[in-house]
């Protein structure tokens, strides 16, 4: 589905990435770990256009994207769902969720993704009226992946979710990815907690130095190699 060919990107000058590549299957959940300045941020935001490519090229079912503004994602049903939330905090729970079925293409079912949305996210729907400003972490966080969800992706791509939220809010996450991966949702997963993130994924790449250093499928992953492999050891 998703294809990462020798990618290079990086800021200005600064090269992060190096002959990057990896592939996404249809209906997988695949994850990527490393440590950080590892480039696993950089890698979605050249995915998703928000970096140039210097070298390389991204293809989503055969159609190249290199070059295609980050604002035109939606029409090739790619969503992310950002490092940090950055949910608008002015704006009520339902508003939020809102915009993100704002595309013209998607605004036709936004009454059936917003109920779809509250029967994932219960909490969301007590709260709709509510300021997303005065949510918790793990409110924002579920905010976060509701709006992603509002335009029905068939690539959804998710940037440390679990970063700052307490456990019992990251068991609730991890199940979340387990229902969606059951509905067979194509998942790009970039998490730091390793064992949580090789426990629901199909495939798991470990980058290392701006670089691609494992690549296996899940059921194949030693954690022990892997975390002497994270760490440098």
């Amino acid at each position: 589905m998703l294809e990462v060919t020798n990618l290079r990107a990086g800021y200005g000058a600064i090269n992060v990435l190096w002959d990057v590549s990896l592939k996404v299957g249809h209906g997988q959940l695949t994850t990527i770990i490393g440590p950080n300045g590892a480039g696993k941020t950089t890698l979605l935001r050249a995915i998703m256009g928000l970096l140039p490519i210097a070298q390389g090229q991204v293809s989503l079912d055969g159609r190249v994207l290199n070059g295609m503004p980050t604002w035109e994602m939606s029409q090739v049903s790619m969503a992310m769902i950002p490092e940090g939330r950055m949910i608008f905090r002015a704006m009520s729970i339902e508003e939020n969720l809102i915009i993100g079925a704002f595309a013209p293409q998607h605004r036709a079912r936004v009454k059936d993704n917003l109920e779809r949305a509250y029967v994932m996210f219960p909490r969301l729907r007590e709260r709709r009226r509510q300021l997303a400003g005065s949510l918790s972490g793990g409110e924002a966080q579920m905010l976060a992946m509701a709006r992603g969800l509002m335009s029905e992706p068939k690539l959804l791509i998710i940037d440390e979710p679990s970063l700052g939220l307490a456990p019992v809010v990251v068991n609730e996450l991890f199940e979340i990815l387990t229902r969606l991966r059951q509905e067979g949702r194509t998942i790009v997963l970039v998490e730091q907690n390793t064992e949580r993130a090789v426990g629901v994924a199909d495939h798991v790449y470990l980058m290392q130095s701006g670089k691609v250093i494992l690549s296996q499928t899940a059921a194949e992953v030693d954690l022990d190699h892997l975390h002497d492999l994270y760490f440098a050891r």
